[in-house]
């Protein structure tokens, strides 16, 4: 074999190699791309407010080929049963979580360690002490302000009003608890107290009942979470003082919005859970697939308030019932 066949054979040999490298490479790359990414959606209770959120979980999962995902209610509102969805999702093998922590403060540790195994996104409440890749949902500081000037303009006289939630260990509670002192610094409304209910819907209105009894002349009663607006317009009618004690609410429970409508609470601060379903699922996707880009240096992404009273009501209600999937 002369010198010059000999290296053409080697070239070709050279090309057939580098070709079927090349088919290998994009043999890897293609199961790299087709591979389905497992996310998660885990809420801190079941009320109706995640009925909107699961829609825009539902919604992405049909803009994303590549997505699987699942929608986990935590039905009895506790952090152990938010541990035990999470253990179980984890053995799943998803890529990514996106939780609503009930007592972010003591579960540092159970997000920390699902962070070592996957994506961990905090939603609706923040654990901002944890190893969470990124915040979306409401700045509940900012909300609970909003919830203040609310407060404000509906008893300019002043007086005692009390607030109401499921449980203060939550940070969206604390924040907005905060949020409503900051508003009223300087005014003369005084707040009594913050009565928790641990996510009970009789034990919300037997509180707001007994408020009702103890403090004859509370001026205000304020309701943090979603139900809540529902219990406290439920005591105020059984006590007779539909519009002698002003509510506020936040979120758009259906009692809530009636509501408003009929004249018996003032107004509510809503926040936007399909977003927070919709961009939860998206970003996850994105980390999965090796791009963080866009998480911010805060590493929150704020989706904002908006104020529900009686002249957008009806507006707001058509909305809603669509994302929920409603005809009526």
């Amino acid at each position: 074999m002369n010198k010059h066949v000999a290296q053409r054979i080697a070239a070709s040999i050279v090309c057939l190699a580098c070709l079927s490298a090349g088919c290998r490479s994009g043999t890897t790359d293609d199961a790299r791309t087709s591979r389905t990414i497992k996310l998660a959606f885990v809420t801190n209770n079941a009320a109706d407010f995640w009925t909107v959120a699961r829609r825009g979980v539902e919604k992405a999962d049909t803009e994303l080929a590549d997505v699987e995902t699942e929608f986990r209610l935590t039905a009895d509102g506790t952090a152990a049963e938010q541990q035990r969805i999470v253990d179980d999702l984890l053995t799943k093998g998803v890529d990514g979580i996106a939780i609503s922590p009930v007592d972010p403060a003591n579960q540092v540790a159970m997000i920390d360690a699902a962070a070592r195994k996957a994506i961990v996104f905090t939603q609706d409440s923040d654990a901002p002490q944890s190893q969470r890749t990124l915040y979306i949902g409401t700045d509940n500081l900012a909300a609970g302000r909003q919830a203040g000037q609310l407060i404000r303009d509906a008893i300019p006289e002043g007086g005692n009003v009390m607030l109401f939630v499921g449980k203060l260990d939550a940070q969206n509670a604390r924040e907005r608890v905060q949020g409503i002192r900051d508003a009223l610094a300087g005014s003369n409304i005084r707040i009594l107290d913050v009565r928790t209910d641990d996510v009970d819907d009789v034990r919300a209105k037997a509180n707001a009942a007994d408020t009702l009894v103890r403090y004859p002349d509370v001026k205000g009663l304020v309701g943090l979470w979603s139900y809540n607006g529902p219990a406290i317009l439920n005591a105020v009618r059984d006590a007779g003082k539909v519009g002698k004690v002003k509510i506020i609410a936040f979120d758009e429970a259906d009692e809530t919005l009636a509501g408003i409508g009929a004249g018996a609470i003032e107004a509510t601060v809503v926040q936007q859970p399909y977003e927070f379903g919709y961009q939860a699922i998206h970003k996850m996707a994105q980390a999965a697939r090796g791009d963080r880009s866009f998480i911010p240096a805060s590493k929150q992404v704020i989706v904002p308030t908006l104020v529900v009273n009686r002249g957008n009501v009806e507006t707001f209600t058509k909305r809603i019932n669509e994302l929920r999937g409603r005809t009526k």
